[in-house]
This record gives structure tokens, sequence and C-alpha cells, in this order.
């Protein structure tokens, strides 16, 4: 019978292979498309087309903490100042976080249920999305987390427009689509 590997053997080649994969998915981010903020905010955190990351606040001391200002059980968690979305299951503990690309409308912060969803259709610009999940409304722009088809991230929005569409990484809104069905709580945080 073959000698077993122990488990920190796995655990170290396991730990190693995704650090691997998250290098060359680093790299492959860096050739894509940058996001740029929108132009009508100025929140703590901020993309740049050098950093396609939302940056958080120095203030906080890890932007991947569920805020604690959230609510509790099972909910989509918000935050409009991080650009930042978390699963946060019935336990209250994160599944998943990943920086948003919002739109130029965005909800107050508040309690909202997701309702409508939409498998696909084409975003106000222009660009083919998926996993449309609509929760809220503000100056007559409906509100909804949805991804690009292609997984790019959004152009710029013309000067003056009104959208409300809270774009996410393609992996990130499969995982929100399979999360969010109807009726799950969405908490919008500053």
């Amino acid at each position: 019978m073959p000698a077993r590997l122990p488990s920190w053997a796995w655990v170290t080649g396991l730990t190693a292979g995704a650090l691997a994969v998250v290098a060359v998915l680093a790299v492959q981010a860096d050739q894509g498309p940058k996001p740029r903020p929108a132009a009508t905010s100025a929140p703590s955190a901020s993309a740049t087309a050098d950093d396609p990351k939302p940056s958080a606040s120095p203030s906080r001391k890890n932007p991947e903490a569920v805020p604690a200002d959230s609510g509790t059980g099972r909910r989509v968690v918000y935050s409009l100042g991080l650009k930042r979305v978390w699963l946060v299951d019935a336990s209250d503990a994160a599944r998943r976080t990943f920086p948003v690309w919002p739109g130029t409308v965005d909800p107050e912060p508040g309690s909202y249920t997701i309702g409508t969803r939409t498998e696909a259709t084409t975003g106000s610009d222009g660009v083919q999305v998926e996993h449309i999940m609509y929760f809220a409304a503000r100056a007559g722009v409906s509100i909804a987390f949805s991804n690009a088809v292609d997984g790019s991230s959004p152009p710029p929005a013309e000067p003056g427009a009104k959208t409300g569409g809270i774009r996410v990484p393609k992996e990130d809104g499969t995982a929100l689509w399979a999360f969010g069905t109807a009726g799950t709580t969405v908490r919008v945080v500053e």
C-alpha cells in the first residue's frame, strides 16, 4: 500500500496552487479594461484607471469585514463608501465579498429586498448584462446588481447620465445570482 501524505502537505500544496492561480488572474485582470469612478460622487473609496479595485478608507481596519451597522441574518450588504458587496449567511458570516462599480444614482442607505430578477438584457450603457437583480429605485431610476456577459467593467458614464446599475465582476455576479433569490434582504450602508 502506498504511503499517505500528511494533511499539512495537502494544505501546503493547495495553498501554493491557489496562490499561483490568484497571481495568474491578477496579471490577466491587469491587462483588461479599467473601471472609472462615477463623476457625481467622491466616496472615501475610489477606483482609478491605474487601480481597478476600489480601495478602502484608511480609517477602516479591515475593509473585507462585514460592516457593523448592516443588520443581522442572511442578507446582501452593499457599502456605498467602500463600493463593496458582502454575501452574508444566516449566522452573520460573510461567505463572499467583492468590489463593485456603482452607477451614477445610489440607493439611500436602508433595508430593501430583491424583487424582479432578469437573466439577461442590454444595459443602459449598451453592454450585454446578465444576472440583473432589482432592489431599489431613486429619482425614477431602477437600481440593480448585474454583471457584464463579457466580464468587462462598465465604461465611464456619459455626463449627466442617470444609471442605477451596480456592476459586479462576472464570477461574483454568478455567486450573487445564486445567493440573491427574490425576497432576499439587501442592506445598503454608508
